[in-house]
């Protein structure tokens, strides 16, 4: 994979409209101006809104709305200058309600926000090689001491369509040997995982809930339904909250005792919002994250979701054993004692031990 290739999905257009219903508004033929507007802004910017009065209406007010968020209100036509600081990565719809003798017209136009900072490209070295199983298909793989804590699906197999189990297990990461294992009933697909608090939560995919496990001997103790109708795909923490991906390029902080919703983030490139994030890993204050589909791995900014650096992983699953079910990379575990990272795939027989070099491709 050259450079510029690095997670390639398909660009988000942005482009300005304006939308009204109102007849009054035809005929007094009034926009908000994109004389000062951008296409795409980047978060901390400011946008300089106004309407473009081609009737020379006299107005009362006017009222602006950032996804039906009122951002403020100015008299007459004035300028409204607001800070996108404290907006998400994505579309926004900007609307504008004028006041014309105390009636109301709505008007709308959308831009988009995105990231401005370009990724570091990143390369690594393989440390090691470790047998890993092939009937496994990997859905989080985490940490706790010496111990691997992986859960898989029972995803269909890509060529052979055979099921596999869902479970939450120990692995010794170095023999690949499996400790102990829950495995799920066959109505549930098994997704990710991470440990907080000495207890392991798992996601479901389409089952609305996820699970929390005994760590010791792996028996469920609670379920938790989710904060919304969703599908539950990648989990981390950050020793107090969870962070939940539901396949799409948003990242939720959840309380774990609960799994209410407290914010959310959306991860973006400066082309586009990144689509498909899935398996997580928190890493000295920033997620690294597989991207259903993509042989790499993004790290991204927990705070506003500013992707800052990728690493290429395309070649490993070159040097896995082929065979019909062999699926995708997934699943990121952080070693702290070694500073290294163990990354697997679904139905991979081999776990590989890698360090990230520092030093970023030119």
């Amino acid at each position: 994979m050259k450079k510029h290739k690095y997670l390639t999905i398909l660009a988000l257009s942005a482009f300005f409209f304006s939308c009204n219903n109102d007849k009054k508004n035809e005929i007094y033929s009034f926009t908000i101006d994109s004389t000062n507007l951008k296409q795409t802004y980047s978060l901390g910017e400011e946008i300089d809104l106004k309407l473009k009065n081609d009737s020379n209406i006299t107005f009362d007010s006017v009222q602006y709305y950032i996804n039906d968020i009122k951002i403020g209100s100015v008299k007459s036509n004035e300028n409204l200058k607001y800070s996108l600081s404290n907006q998400k990565h994505g579309e926004q719809i900007i609307k504008a309600i004028a006041f014309i003798d105390g009636k109301p017209s709505e008007i709308s136009i959308k831009v988009d926000i995105l990231s401005h900072v370009h990724p570091t490209i990143y390369t690594y070295t393989i440390v090691n090689t470790y047998p890993h199983d092939i009937k496994a298909y990997t859905q989080g793989l985490e940490f706790y001491g010496d111990i691997l804590i992986e859960s898989t699906g029972n995803g269909e197999g890509v060529g052979t369509r055979t099921r596999g189990k869902s479970s939450v297990r120990k692995v010794n990461p170095k023999t690949g040997e499996i400790l102990k294992i829950n495995e799920l009933d066959d109505s549930i697909f098994g997704e990710g995982a991470t440990v907080l608090n000495k207890k392991i939560y798992q996601l479901t995919y389409q089952n609305n809930e996820g699970y929390v496990y005994n760590l010791e001997t792996l028996e469920k103790e609670k379920t938790l339904p989710y904060f919304q109708k969703m599908e539950g795909w990648g989990l981390t923490n950050d020793g107090t909250n969870l962070y939940m991906t539901d396949g799409s390029d948003r990242v939720y902080k959840i309380n774990p005792n609960d799994f209410k919703l407290i914010d959310y983030i959306v991860v973006s490139l400066p082309e586009q919002t990144v689509p498909s994030v899935n398996e997580l890993e928190w890493v000295n204050g920033q997620i690294y994250a597989n991207f259903y589909g993509r042989d790499s791995i993004g790290i991204f900014d927990p705070k506003d979701g500013t992707v800052t650096g990728v690493i290429d992983l395309s070649d490993l699953k070159n040097k896995v054993t082929s065979h019909p079910d062999l699926d995708v990379l997934n699943g990121i575990a952080y070693n702290k004692k070694t500073d290294t990272f163990f990354v697997t795939g679904k139905n991979w027989d081999k776990m590989f031990e890698i360090k990230i070099n520092n030093q970023a491709i030119p």
